[in-house]
């Protein structure tokens, strides 16, 4: 279990009562790069739900970043996502305030208090994702690809071992998604981060591939192909 980050077993997710996906059993190890994928409505969305805490686990066992999903209620959740980044398709930028306060926000909001080791984590992750000189810029000011760097800087802020991503690459055009990829397994090579991203996008999958997990009929499977 030590190398594990996300572990399933016999999992059922339900969603308002509703039996979403049965008797998943996934493991998955640290600095791995996994593809959640599938049609609308098969449950990627329930699946990532369950791992970040948004859905509570009430069958079977799960363990993510060393974290009992079991155990997941108000107060624990807050500790479970500290050791995660979660990466939306949509940025989820506060547009009121430029990228450096973006940031500090999210920092304030796990415990960070000291201005000194805040300033210098910011520029860490922003140097990171290649924006180095974009601190003071307004969301507005920046491109869709920019906005989703931002939006991958968010997510290692508190150094996680785990990033969700969700559709990440859903609203970008061919050239800034294949940079946003890169940046990704770059991210998951170079500092063992484990990445899960759900994506629809068959083109990423044949030019960046990787394991993948396929919700369908109710199910997940394991190291699915894809028809293209």
């Amino acid at each position: 279990m030590s190398q594990s980050i996300v572990e399933l077993k016999n999992v059922n997710i339900y969603q308002g009562g509703n039996l979403i996906l049965s008797d998943v059993n996934i493991s998955i190890d640290k600095g791995e790069f996994v593809y959640l994928v599938g049609k609308t409505g098969t449950g990627k969305s329930s699946l990532l739900k369950t791992l970040y805490g948004d859905l509570q686990l009430t069958n079977g066992e799960g363990w993510v970043v060393g974290h009992n999903l079991k155990d997941m209620n108000w107060k624990t959740v807050p500790f479970l996502r500290r050791n995660l980044g979660v990466v939306f398709q949509d940025f989820q930028l506060l547009t009121d305030r430029n990228v450096n306060e973006n940031l500090k926000f999210v920092l304030k909001a796990t415990g960070w208090k000291d201005e000194k080791l805040m300033a210098e984590k910011i520029a860490d992750v922003l140097d990171k994702v290649g924006l180095k000189t974009k601190g003071f810029k307004m969301p507005f000011e920046l491109s869709g690809g920019e906005q989703q760097r931002v939006d991958i800087a968010r997510a290692l802020l508190n150094s996680p071992k785990l990033i969700l991503a969700d559709e990440p690459t859903g609203n970008l055009d061919p050239e800034t998604t294949d940079e946003i990829m890169q940046l990704l397994f770059h991210i998951c090579k170079d500092y063992n981060t484990t990445i899960v991203m759900a994506t629809h996008d068959y083109i990423v999958l044949k030019k960046f591939p990787a394991r993948m997990l396929k919700t369908e009929r109710g199910k997940v499977w394991d190291n699915a192909s894809v028809e293209v």
